[in-house]
């Protein structure tokens, strides 16, 4: 059944999120923003996909249009993903997740093996800065940062939350990454990689690539997951300059648009 274009506020729990709905009959694909990104990051790649998918992003809270909540925890957006698909009637998704969004898919798609067709993560890995030394790093990072985090959130690249409040969500993401390991070798459905090779601000020597060769072993023993592309943007430019690899994965797991049916 198709549905209509829809774009609002969706109430959940303190907040409510912006959520934008292209509508139609193609395939529901759901869109997981970076951790203090807001949804205007992805339209080069529906742009490159076209009408013939259905394109359904949001906001989280405190991320662009969203309003400011009490609660900027990880279950918390899994909890906003709930809601955003219960709100606009789609049963099987194909995620598509980028950084913070990615490792939010992997976890999604855990817990709902039955509920989803797949997965495209967009550089994101499961290792993280852990323990006393680096939940520190993150916060001097923040402080050091802290009078463009106003500036940052006008570009959809910041949330409107404190320094200290962004380094929670960050250390947070940091632990829940490094853990992710046995989710990626259990996840059933097919989940296809797009990776940067650039190197990024804020991380130190060849961080980025250790936390990216740390997928090799676990592609060995999960076969339902597989690298798509390898691209030369950086982890903050991929969305950018690298849209139509993005594009490509998700034609590879929905080649036609078309829903599908078990």
């Amino acid at each position: 059944m198709a549905s209509s274009p829809w774009t609002g506020m969706l109430p959940v729990d303190d907040t409510a999120l912006a959520v934008t709905d292209t509508g139609g009959s193609g395939t529901p694909i759901v869109y997981l923003n970076g951790a203090y990104a807001d949804q205007s990051h992805w339209r080069r790649v529906i742009a490159e996909l076209g009408g013939e998918y259905r394109h359904i992003t949001y906001d989280e809270r405190a991320r662009g249009r969203s309003k400011r909540s009490a609660d900027y925890s990880f279950e918390a957006c899994l909890r906003d993903l709930d809601a955003v698909l219960a709100s606009r009637g789609v049963d099987r998704p194909l995620l598509v997740g980028w950084s913070y969004g990615g490792i939010l898919s992997w976890h999604w798609a855990d817990r709902n093996p039955d509920r989803v067709l797949g997965v495209v993560t967009v550089d994101a890995f499961p290792v993280g800065l852990t323990g006393v030394a680096g939940r520190e790093r993150i916060r001097k990072e923040f402080r050091r940062v802290r009078l463009l985090l106003p500036i940052t959130s006008r570009f959809g690249m910041g949330a409107r939350m404190s320094a200290d409040q962004h380094a929670e969500v960050n250390i947070e993401l940091n632990e829940i990454a490094a853990a992710s390991v046995p989710v990626l070798e259990r996840i059933a459905c097919p989940l296809r990689f797009v990776l940067a090779t650039g190197a990024s601000l804020g991380n130190e020597g060849d961080e980025m690539e250790q936390g990216r060769a740390a997928l090799d072993p676990i592609l060995a023993r999960n076969p339902n997951l597989a690298i798509s592309a390898k691209v030369a943007s950086n982890h903050s430019t991929i969305l950018r300059k690298d849209f139509p690899a993005v594009a490509r994965a998700v034609r590879e797991l929905a080649p036609t648009g078309t829903r599908t049916t078990d």
